[in-house]
């Protein structure tokens, strides 16, 4: 029986109680909820049913229970009953009802976990968006391992989901790129406000490959062949790596598009007519200090040039008219202070801040090598890049490592722990588990144990504690699954893989024998077992396919 099988069952209880007393059962909810106690010898599931429904009834919510309690207690699978407290109901399933969920699992193969809990919000998820300078930094990976894990967990959840890259291609950081690449072709040191690294002078002799005119160009025009070639192969090798990195976006969005479509003006516009722009020294300001921001700010200064502001207005603007009743921001840790003013930014357009933005904030990321922070990219020259941390301990290790913490927290990732084939090393852990259960399917199949015609399967006699214990973790998983996705918690998922499924499943396989044993007898236990080790594989492989890390059958 799943949790919300079980949900079904006491809500059934509760309105044959209702209609015994002559209650009012337009009081009774829709739906309900079953948790898992936090200590199971509680039981297996918990109810507050009683304790939401005593005050609308007028009933002493432990009077409510008890009379729940004997109904829930007459149903098919349930166990036992007892009341906690004030009127909590904890209930005991008996092994059978318990069991089935092994079948449940199997046969709903990947969709298990998901559900229809965001069905009906169409969420604009952007993360990444790094300048197109340089390759992706380690700051930006874990935006790419988290807003990939988060896209996949609110699609998994109902949700209609547009993720999306924001190049920022318009603007000063373009025009020291171009000077850079231009003065790396030169053989000259970078400009004091330019980028450096190998990879600066790898892009100028491709572009000198693709353009050999260049040369004989004077240095406005060199620089805008720099520019225009330059920052086209730096989007192309962006896309390469986060493509092999597993992350594909819905789309990659030009900041310059807002300024050759003219949506800067329109954005302006359409901030004049809900009354917040006004003019002083020249320039036009945007009064967010009416919607709690520290002060206003300036959208176009007093020479006719538009700030970057005016181009994040644009850019929210462009995605609400886009159909986006939620717009998701992913931004580093030096941004904290954006968060004030784009709030506000949003209330000035006439949104709601609280429900149609939405800002993310994560923190930094240190690689270790021996203890000590990595400083340098040998390509790069100054910052740890995304093809250092896959070099140094490749995409699985890296997407984990950085999805597995909150991502408001600053996180160490140290090479020599996420290469280590131990079970200290959380993501082999849990690979591990993958690739055993796989394992054992494989060794049944050579030994003729199959796991058999569902109507065959003997559920009941899955009563082993360890049995349960891994049964009960298995039935946590599409709650889970809501739970980070509602609360943008990627983590969740992985902490719950690696503590609960993971060490569940290897109590189970150190106490619980799947195969048989030299010539014994194949039994309808040993099947149940099998079906209970196929579950694991499976909601292991779906978890892990949430955090975009593989689910490998051998190791």
């Amino acid at each position: 029986m799943t949790p919300a099988e079980l949900a079904s069952v006491v809500l059934a209880a509760a309105h044959a109680v209702f209609e015994q007393r002559g209650l009012d059962r337009a009081a009774l909810p829709a739906s309900t909820v079953v948790e898992r106690p936090r200590n199971p010898e509680h039981g297996d599931y918990a109810s507050t049913l009683a304790l939401q429904l005593s005050k609308k009834v007028g009933v002493p919510p432990r009077e409510l229970a008890t009379a729940l309690a004997d109904e829930l207690g007459r149903a098919p699978g349930v166990k036992s009953v007892e009341i906690a407290g004030p009127g909590f109901l904890n209930i005991r399933l008996d092994a059978a009802a318990a069991g089935q969920l092994a079948r449940v699992i199997v046969e709903t193969g990947a969709e298990y976990g998901r559900s229809d809990r965001l069905a009906g919000e169409k969420i604009n998820l952007e993360f990444v968006s790094a300048n197109p300078t340089g390759p992706v930094h380690i700051g930006g990976v874990r935006w790419a391992a988290v807003g990939d894990a988060l896209s996949r967990l609110l699609r998994a959840t109902g949700a209609e989901v547009g993720t999306e890259y924001y190049f920022n291609d318009a603007g000063s950081q373009i025009d020291r790129f171009a000077r850079s690449l231009l003065a790396a072709s030169k053989g000259e040191p970078a400009p004091e406000d330019g980028y450096g690294g190998a990879y600066i002078a790898e892009i100028a002799t491709e572009v000198q490959a693709r353009r050999p005119e260049v040369r004989s160009l004077d240095d406005d025009a060199a620089q805008e062949v720099f520019r225009v070639e330059g920052v086209a192969l730096m989007f192309d090798e962006i896309r390469t790596s986060l493509r092999d990195f597993g992350v594909e976006f819905d789309t990659y969005f030009n900041e310059k598009d807002l300024h050759d479509r003219g949506e800067l003006d329109l954005a302006l516009n359409r901030l004049r007519q809900q009354g917040h722009l006004y003019e002083s020294e020249g320039a036009t300001w945007l009064r967010t200090t009416d919607f709690g921001d520290d002060k206003d700010r300036v959208l176009r200064k007093s020479n006719g040039e538009w700030t970057y502001f005016a181009a994040d207005c644009a850019y929210y603007l462009d995605k609400r008219e886009r159909g986006f009743e939620r717009v998701v921001i992913m931004l580093g840790a030096d941004h904290h202070g954006y968060i004030g003013r784009m709030k506000a930014m949003s209330a000035c357009f006439g949104d709601d801040p609280e429900r149609n933005l939405e800002i993310l904030i994560g923190q930094l990321v240190n690689l270790l090598r021996d203890g000590a922070p990595m400083r340098m990219s040998k390509r790069a020259g100054t910052v740890i890049t995304l093809e250092d941390l896959v070099d140094a301990i490749g995409v699985d290790a890296s997407r984990y490592a950085l999805a597995r913490y909150s991502s408001d927290s600053p996180i160490d990732i140290d090479i020599e722990l996420w290469t280590r084939a131990t079970r200290d090393n959380p993501v082999y852990y849990v690979q591990y588990v993958a690739a055993r259960t796989a394992g054992v399917a494989r060794n049944a199949a050579e030994v003729g144990l199959v796991p058999g015609d569902a109507d065959a399967f003997r559920p009941e006699l899955l009563d082993h504690e360890k049995e349960n214990e891994l049964l009960k973790a298995l039935a946590q998983f599409p709650a889970v699954v809501a739970t980070a996705a509602e609360l943008r918690e990627p983590h969740r998922v992985a902490r719950y893989l690696e503590e609960s499924v993971a060490a569940s499943y290897h109590r189970f396989y150190d106490n619980c024998r799947v195969l048989p044993l030299g010539d014994e007898e194949i039994t309808d236990l040993h099947r149940a077992r099998l079906w209970l080790n196929n579950a694991t594989r499976t909601v292991i492989a779906n978890g892990l396919h949430l955090l975009g890390v593989s689910a490998p059958e051998r190791m």
